[in-house]
């Protein structure tokens, strides 16, 4: 009787450990996969000039609104195409838009394009200031109506910073990015430049109400 029960109890318990063995492993947790295509952080907006093409830049001209009048610009994307794109999208997040004409040198240049003489200076706006656009310095002379980028002494600094020239340039020739051309109103950058100044600082300067890209003229061939 005795060994009975044990046989009994012996093959119910081969029984449940068999029962057992037959109950699948729970699997671990998927290991996520990361996309092959997964943009990585963009760091900063995309803005709407880049990707243009020298071809496309070509087309565009930008017309400045002052307090004075207007004058409008050409530009030179074959000779400096990263600092007319940089230029370009200053002028279409409305970056210039009430900045101040705050350096004049009589008979030289007149300077603008600093966040800080802004009515109004968002952050946003204020960080794109800090963009440094890389030097191109190339063939065009800087003579009267040219516009170039100003910056520091150090190489590849220049920012949002921009002079207009009413005299001869000579000295920045193949140093500073010539980028630019006025093609009408260098009557009013004259009147900017005659402004009374202290130093090189306008008594009263002169507001950029607007910066606004337009449509190139059509060229005629001659």
């Amino acid at each position: 009787m005795t060994l009975r029960i044990f046989f009994f109890l012996l093959v119910l318990l081969v029984s449940v450990n068999t029962s057992f063995a037959q109950e699948p492993a729970p699997s671990p947790s998927p290991t996520p996969v990361k996309k092959a295509n997964q943009r990585p952080n963009a760091g900063t907006p995309a803005e709407p000039f880049d990707n243009a093409d020298v071809k496309t830049m070509a087309t565009k001209c930008v017309k400045l609104e002052t307090e004075s009048g207007n004058v409008e610009l050409e530009f030179f994307p074959e000779s400096a195409p990263e600092t007319v794109r940089n230029f370009l999208n200053l002028v279409a997040k409305k970056f210039y838009d009430t900045t101040l004409f705050s350096r004049v040198v009589p008979n030289f240049v007149v300077q603008g394009g600093s966040f800080f003489t802004r009515l109004q200076k968002p952050q946003e706006l204020h960080e794109r200031s800090k963009r440094k656009v890389i030097d191109e310095p190339s063939l065009i002379k800087h003579e009267r109506g040219i516009v170039s980028m100003a910056r520091g002494d150090e190489p590849n600094s220049a920012s949002t910073h921009f002079f207009i020239l009413v005299g001869e340039g000579k000295h920045l020739d193949g140093k500073f990015a010539a980028f630019g051309r006025v093609t009408n109103g260098i009557e009013i950058v004259d009147l900017i430049n005659q402004m009374p100044v202290e130093g090189e600082k306008p008594a009263k300067p002169v507001r950029l109400l607007k910066a606004a890209i337009i449509g190139c003229p059509a060229k005629t061939e001659n």
